[in-house]
């Protein structure tokens, strides 16, 4: 059964010192070995790749990655040559990577049109984006142009997490939650939902929005989340859609990245359906071998699990 890993992180020497602040949120021997992984983009990575069964990775920055940089025209150069790293390596081995760009988001305009080289001239899938930038989040009217040629080009954005701009005040003094622990899977989906309630979707209702690890949890309250729209106030904001849920079912598709677990597996496949969740594998900060054994034995339909192995990246990335 062919396997195609749709989060799987790569950085850069010129790129690394971004990531400085994850690295304060590891043990620092754990983080010594994920950035030896993560610096090795087809080495030891390829003979991984083939001990796990894992044919294709779908490469992307790691995470703050560019969106870390104050200086925007430093952005737009860096993004660039990272993209055109990427691309080159896709293009040596056509058939183990593909690619995600990465966009300079300090500069809307800019960040769109990279998007289309990087799509069209490129080859690459899409893009990843890594939380915020400096504190803007998709939904910012600057950045509909962004989705604009997103949803021209038919290509996914993977909203990926990285550091918030601040903690709530209720993980004060527990500072290990801070992180994939916790709170990056609760801000990613509240991220998400900031797309929804700011009418992105109502704006470009064919774009697609990719989340991993099972999809930040959103899965698991869609009903929770309709009946509260109908309780609340709205105040003046209402959904062409109707309910949050509809656009969590026709805009969103998750990966598994991170999340190897039957339970909130089935659970996805209940709340959005099996055309919706692909293969992820997290790599390097989960092994890829646990998560390939995962998908080959978790109780699932042979059909589903097909569709989330390979089918779903194929028909989605054009692969």
């Amino acid at each position: 059964m062919r396997t195609i890993g749709l989060e799987e992180h790569f950085v850069t020497p010129e790129l690394a010192a971004y990531g400085a602040g994850t690295a304060t949120i590891a043990e620092p021997h754990v983080w010594e070995e994920m950035s030896r992984r993560l610096l090795d983009l087809t080495g030891a990575r390829l003979e991984r790749m083939d001990a796990a069964g894992l044919d294709v990775q779908v490469l992307s920055l790691n995470s703050p990655g560019l969106q870390a940089e104050p200086d925007a025209a430093l952005a737009v150069s860096r993004a660039a040559a990272v993209n055109d790293l990427l691309a080159s390596t896709v293009d040596a081995h056509p058939t183990r990577f593909a690619g995600f760009a990465a966009l300079p988001l300090q500069d809307p305009q800019a960040a769109a049109k990279e998007l289309e080289r990087s799509v069209t001239q490129l080859g690459l899938r899409g893009a990843l984006v890594n939380a915020h930038t400096h504190g803007r989040y998709l939904d910012d009217p600057e950045l509909r142009v962004v989705w604009e040629y997103a949803q021209g080009l038919d290509v996914p954005l993977y909203l990926h997490p990285a550091t918030g701009v601040d903690a709530a005040h209720v993980l004060s003094g527990h500072p290990e939650l801070i992180g994939p622990m916790w709170s990056w899977g609760t801000d990613t989906a509240s991220h998400a939902l900031r797309l929804i309630f700011s009418r992105v979707f109502d704006d470009f209702p064919e774009a697609k929005l990719l989340l991993g690890h099972m999809g930040e949890a959103l899965p698991f309250v869609l009903w929770r989340l309709d009946s509260r729209w109908d309780f609340h106030a709205h105040h003046g904001i209402e959904l062409a859609r109707g309910r949050p849920s509809e656009y969590l079912r026709h805009n969103l598709y998750i990966t598994t990245s991170g999340v190897c677990s039957a339970a909130p597996l089935l659970c996805s496949l209940l709340a959005l359906g099996s055309d919706h969740i692909l293969f992820g594998t997290d790599y390097p900060f989960e092994e890829m071998d646990v998560a390939t054994e995962f998908l080959r034995t978790a109780p699932i339909s042979e059909a589903d699990r097909a569709k989330i192995a390979y089918g779903n990246a194929e028909r989605l990335l054009r692969l």
